[in-house]
């Protein structure tokens, strides 16, 4: 779960994710307790979740729109500015007792906002840590969030005790501000995208984008799917617990603090599984124990009424939801194209927050209706076995990403055998070879003219190729012949130059051809290996004797950087 933070720019937005992550749970408790002190009404605090809820969920489907309309950082660090913006304009309202309904008014703008900068985090993960890494550094964000979770309202109550509210959340304003810091050393820049596609596509088909996306791709529309009705189930506790805590286990509204914190617990305790778990061939049986460990949990409070027994059965349930959740945010960050992630992270968010809404509104009229017991029986029981008609699905699934996995095995064992790739991972190699396209060439074609622009990276799957150049001294060099194996087409993505030589198909034969940016990212995933850097060199040698290779195109906007 750790070697995500083997990447500075991943570190870097860890850092600033959980310094803003604390600070906003303390500031919930602190904005509920001055609520509460200000009108002594439950209702006002009612108010403020649904004033904050409400604008969210219709912000976050152009939320999406916005993160990929713009570039992601600097974003993400005028985001982090204006909430800080936000916190010391409702510190200062607290302070002067202004109206209620001006603080809740505050509060409800930074969260709306907060729905542009989650799917701008989300879609510029994978380009802060290798593909390989992508896994590891969700469950390392979602651990985070869990303990966040716990450790949050901790120190909201523990500042409580010796301030006054406002500087609760005057504190969190300095959270949002250290964030933006440490957001701005980032180096890695995304590609803003013409979310109208040059004027012809209007806001409402713009925010459609991220949802056709997901139903586009079965595999990853099954996941998401799953992850919504794990969401639901959430949106359930978020009532269920509060029940049990008062009329079960005795612990009044505290002990609903206690099942959450179980929650999170046993996410911390779960992550290191998942990141093992991601990579394994069949996802459909994973995500079913998934979610059975999510739910099955629940019936033990038909017969317990223990508040330790209970505890440990919430960590087993943290530790389920996150197994189903990680996947599902991990596949989508695999398998969407960078360009639309803003967009589809912005749906499912959307999709999150209306399950969680349903959720929560199904438990109060079933226990109105049929009692707790009953409503224990349907998320302990009547969820998992609904779940049980996603099997066809999954297996469907399952079966696809076998058959895709075959298709492209001979094409990642080309690639492999490439020295080249030495140190670009499996799953890397396997997106490369998804993204390779198989061209047929005849004897006399010319795949690379000296002086073109390098737009791509060829390795020879059959046939033999001349290689020629004229060098600096206007010189003709002719150079050694490729064949099946060999690869070529690297110096000029390496160092962003024109090409340095000719290479002609002197038989009939086959090759890959990989677009130049789906090269450049596999190979500065990792530091390039030591036979990439020396073919280069070598070959540049041959052709440019006075040139030192410069990795200048290895440093582009959008690949991740390391310490």
């Amino acid at each position: 779960m750790l070697t995500s933070l083997r990447h500075r720019d991943y570190r870097l937005f860890m850092a600033a994710f959980t310094t803003s992550s604390v600070g906003s749970w303390a500031y919930n408790v602190a904005l509920a307790v001055w609520l509460l002190d200000e009108t002594g009404s439950a209702g006002w605090v009612a108010a403020s979740t649904v004033a904050r809820f409400a604008p969210a969920l219709v912000m976050s489907v152009y939320g999406g729109v916005l993160a990929d309309r713009f570039e992601r950082v600097r974003l993400m660090v005028r985001l982090d500015l204006v909430f800080c913006v936000c916190m010391v304009a409702l510190a200062t309202e607290m302070l002067l007792g202004a109206p209620p309904l001006l603080v809740v008014a505050t509060a409800a703008i930074s969260s709306t906002l907060s729905s542009i900068y989650e799917p701008a985090a989300a879609a510029m993960t994978p380009q802060l840590v290798p593909e390989r890494d992508l896994g590891s550094a969700n469950a390392l964000r979602n651990t985070v969030d869990n303990i966040c979770v716990v450790a949050g309202p901790a120190i909201g109550a523990g500042v409580l005790l010796l301030a006054e509210p406002w500087l609760t959340v005057a504190l969190n304003a300095l959270t949002f501000a250290v964030s933006a810091a440490l957001i701005g050393l980032v180096s890695v820049r995304s590609r803003p995208v013409d979310v109208t596609e040059g004027g012809q596509t209007g806001p409402l088909k713009q925010v459609t984008v991220g949802l056709r996306t997901i139903a586009e791709s079965s595999g990853t529309g099954v996941l998401v799917a799953f992850s919504i009705v794990a969401t639901f189930v959430f949106g359930t506790d978020t009532v269920l617990f509060v029940v049990l805590s008062e009329e079960r286990f005795g612990t009044g509204a505290e002990g609903f603090g206690y099942l959450l914190a179980g929650l999170g617990i046993g996410g911390i305790a779960a992550a290191g599984l998942v990141t093992r778990l991601e990579r394994r061939p069949r996802l459909g049986p994973v995500i079913l124990l998934g979610m059975a460990g999510y739910c099955l949990p629940t019936l033990i409070f038909l017969v317990v009424d223990e508040p330790a027994v209970a505890f440990v059965a919430q960590c087993l349930r943290g530790a389920a939801t996150l197994v189903v959740d990680v996947l599902a945010i991990t596949a989508l960050q695999r398998s969407v194209p960078p360009e639309r992630l803003g967009r589809v992270f912005g749906a499912f968010d959307g999709l999150m927050i209306v399950a969680v809404l349903v959720g929560s509104a199904v438990i109060p009229i079933g226990l109105e209706t049929l009692g707790l017991d009953a409503m224990l029986w349907f998320t302990g029981l009547g969820v998992p076995l609904l779940c049980l008609a996603g099997v066809p699905a999954l297996r469907r699934m399952d079966a696809e990403s076998a058959a895709r996995r075959a298709e492209l095995a001979p094409r990642v064992d080309l690639l492999s055998r490439a020295d080249l790739f030495a140190d670009v991972s499996e799953g890397a190699l396997e997106q490369l070879a998804a993204q390779a396209e198989r061209v047929e060439v005849a004897a006399g074609s010319v795949l690379i003219a000296q002086g073109d622009v390098a737009d791509a990276f060829y390795v020879a799957e059959s046939g033999e190729y001349a290689v020629s150049a004229t060098d600096e001294r206007g010189k003709a060099v002719e150079l050694p012949t490729m064949s099946a194996g060999s690869a070529f087409g690297e110096i000029g993505l390496i160092e962003r130059i024109p090409r340095t030589a000719t290479v002609l198909a002197r038989t009939e034969g086959v090759v890959l051809r990989i677009p130049g940016d789906a090269f450049v990212a596999a190979l500065t995933e990792d530091t390039p290996s030591p036979a990439l850097l020396d073919g280069a060199s070598l070959r540049l040698s041959r052709t440019h004797p006075t040139r030192r290779l410069t990795r200048a195109g290895l440093a582009v906007e959008g690949t991740p950087e390391d310490s």
